[in-house]
Parts: C-alpha cells; structure tokens; sequence
C-alpha cells in the first residue's frame, strides 16, 4: 500500500459499542466563528471538538477507527497548513501516531463561508 502516509490503510473493530462523530466544524458552544480563516487552526479545534465528543460518549482517539476531514477549496499547498494543525494537538489529545484510517475530501463549500474544514470520527467501543 501506498507510503509513507501518517495513517493507518487498515483498522478492525471489535466492539459492540459505535460512536459517530459528525460535523465538528471551529465554532464554540453558541456557535460563535473561531479562527475564522485560519486553516491549521481550525483543524485545531474540529480535533478538540471531536475530541471532547468522543468523551462524552467515553472514548478517546484510541477507539477512533475513521476520520474524515472535508477542506473547502483543497489544493495540495495546502497539506503543510493541514498537517500543522494535527501536529499541534497531538500530544494534547493524545492522537495516535500513525491515525486511524483518515480520508481528506476536498469540497466546494461546508456549512457557511467561514468554515474551512470539517471533521467527522466514526470509533467502537468494547
């Protein structure tokens, strides 16, 4: 397969518990803009949300078995802005290193004009 990447090709659940994760996008709890503009910190903070989601329903990026970024107008100039986002919260949410399987789409446009990356996790607990 191919390399190097910094995830995962493969992962196998087997609990019995799903947890999804969806729409985690770089707005506060009253939906108020938060680093408006700024791509590596907007994937900052879609991996903070997702992170205390994931809490919530008692897992941790351990039990992660698929991410899904969606980045608005992705072109590959953009990967050193995406992939500083993601080191900068490693070690503070604990992300794996490699991630789980992760896929990066490219889109038009996400939920308003401002929000420049989307993050979905999708994990399984036992």
């Amino acid at each position: 397969m191919f390399q190097p990447v910094p995830y995962h090709h493969v992962a196998v659940g087997t609990g019995s518990r799903h947890v999804v994760v969806s729409g985690q996008i770089a707005r506060d709890g009253d939906a108020n803009h938060l680093a408006t503009g700024d791509l590596t910190g907007q994937v900052e903070i879609v991996l903070r949300h997702t992170a205390r989601a994931l809490a919530g329903a008692g897992a941790t990026f351990s039990d992660v078995v698929r991410l899904r970024f969606y980045a608005v107008d992705w072109k590959p100039e953009k990967a050193e802005a995406f992939m500083k986002g993601i080191e900068n919260v490693t070690e503070e949410l604990g992300l794996p290193t490699p991630l789980p399987p992760t896929s990066l789409i490219g889109v038009n446009y996400l939920w308003e004009p401002d929000v420049l990356v989307e993050l979905e996790a999708d994990a399984i607990l036992d």
